[in-house]
């Protein structure tokens, strides 16, 4: 299934609980959204989860879906709620209580991209931003419900893996001193949104490539695994957050040098995340 807001990329045969999620590595900038912006071409990139995607681009081949954003993060961000509107960005919003992600300007139509760079000069009709939520945020969540759904009738489960990417600089002053600091940071609400066991073997997946992995700091999980996870009833979410650095050089948003090899290790850790999904499946299909 393809739109022009998102993809899903399905298996030839659907062989793993896991659903893989990246829903800000969309890069498709409507060009009526250019022209209401006051960045550049590249400042305003500087919010997408770049090239997350591509790393794990090979999920469908070992039997998982991959729901993949194509709308832009800066457009609309498809990890927040649809209620998360900021009044200092769009018209006819009571300013009411207010999160401290629509406070920085990170609502669900973000006032801001990376390092607090506006992206318009005032606000914009409060129309614009439901007809985005209607367009993109809806169908969006639509279809990855109907992935968790699915998975759950398949396999007597869902996990979901929502992949993110994460600044280098953003574990600055959170990593103590003589501490590693982390390569890979694990979401889970702090054990609200996943069972324990799924957690610590996506956690193993990682360390066994050679990565520092930590949970929950600073990064604990934002709406999409606050609104998937549910393990009680058998869905399970957590959110990836990659230090970009790894792959990425930031300024030009372009691949840097180690971005190959990096990219093998994520292919690596897509099988076998994949195959935790395929733990005990045979038994739920019978």
């Amino acid at each position: 299934m393809t739109t022009p807001y998102f993809e899903i990329k399905q298996p030839r045969k659907r062989t793993s609980a896991v659903v893989f999620a990246s829903p800000h590595s969309g890069r498709v900038y409507p060009e009526a959204f250019l022209r209401e912006s006051i960045l550049d071409p590249l400042s305003i990139r500087m919010s997408e989860d770049a090239l997350v995607d591509k790393l794990f681009a090979t999920a469908p081949d070992h039997g998982a879906p991959f729901l993949m954003a194509h709308a832009p993060r800066a457009y609309v961000d498809l990890n927040r709620d649809a209620d998360e509107l900021d009044s200092a960005v769009i018209d006819d919003v009571p300013s009411g209580s207010i999160n401290p992600r629509i406070a920085s300007g990170l609502g669900v139509i973000p006032r801001v991209v990376a390092q607090g760079r506006p992206i318009y000069s005032g606000k914009i009709p409060r129309l614009v931003a439901q007809r985005r939520i209607a367009d993109v945020w809806g169908p969006y969540h639509n279809a990855l419900m109907d992935l968790m759904r699915g998975a759950r009738a398949d396999f007597g489960r869902a996990i979901l893996v929502d992949l993110h990417s994460m600044p280098h600089e953003a574990l600055d002053g959170v990593v103590k001193k003589g501490a590693p600091r982390p390569d890979i940071v694990i979401g889970d609400r702090f054990g609200r949104t996943a069972a324990p066991d799924l957690v610590a073997q996506v956690e193993e997946v990682f360390r066994d490539e050679g990565f520092v992995v930590a949970r929950n700091t600073p990064f604990a999980g934002a709406y999409v695994v606050q609104k998937y996870g549910r393990p009680s009833r058998g869905h399970h979410a957590m959110q990836i957050e990659i230090d970009r650095s790894l792959y990425l050089n930031s300024e030009t948003i372009s691949p840097n040098e180690n971005y190959v090899a990096f990219k093998r290790a994520m292919g690596r850790v897509t099988v076998r995340i994949a195959d935790i999904g395929r733990e005990g499946a045979a038994l739920a299909a019978e």
